[in-house]
């Protein structure tokens, strides 16, 4: 998601009421929101559900959006709080038997743990979005989805050591964006 882009969208989605600068906006930003959302909540249906929201609310925010100075963590928190806020719902209409119910240790992360996790978590979903566009769908495929390199040189109609290729350039990249200099 580049920051030109972006704000050219959110100028046109302001002063035009463009739904076509909105289409592109949602294009540039929709697998980023999608990859958060499905973060929080682990589920497809209810990520998409989440991400949909999101994306209705921007629209209805457009003439705010183009003042807001980090537009990519805006949309962040809004995607992070939007999950965060269908799992209290989904865990408040959830009949759990006794014995299904969360272990104590399941919620000993402190405050602290959990913001760091969160932090480093948006820099992992940045450092995603830098790479070279196939670079990011083979590692997605094979790190977070779980497929395996002849599947996603299937897919993709490329070689088995593409793949590989591409995951170890995607890996070296995305250690060179996280770890401190």
């Amino acid at each position: 998601m580049t920051e030109q882009e972006v704000r050219r969208y959110l100028r046109q989605m302001k002063e035009e009421d463009s739904e076509r600068a909105f289409h592109g906006f949602y294009n540039l930003c929709h697998d980023r929101l999608f990859r958060i959302a499905y973060y929080y909540v682990k589920r497809q249906d209810w990520a998409q559900e989440i991400v949909l929201d999101v994306f209705m609310r921007l629209w209805e925010q457009r003439i705010k959006l183009p003042e807001i100075n980090n537009i990519e963590d805006y949309c962040f928190i809004l995607t992070k709080n939007a999950a965060l806020n269908y799992l209290e719902k989904e865990n408040r209409h959830a009949i759990r038997p006794a014995d299904q119910l969360p272990e104590p240790a399941d919620q000993a992360n402190s405050p602290e743990e959990t913001l760091i996790s969160e932090e480093l978590f948006a820099r992992y979903v940045k450092a995603l979005d830098r790479l070279p566009e196939r670079c990011r769908e083979v590692f997605i495929r094979i790190r977070e989805e779980k497929q395996s390199y002849a599947q996603v040189a299937e897919e993709l109609d490329i070689s088995v050591k593409t793949v590989d290729a591409q995951l170890q350039k995607a890996l070296t990249r995305l250690k060179e964006m996280l770890l401190p200099e």
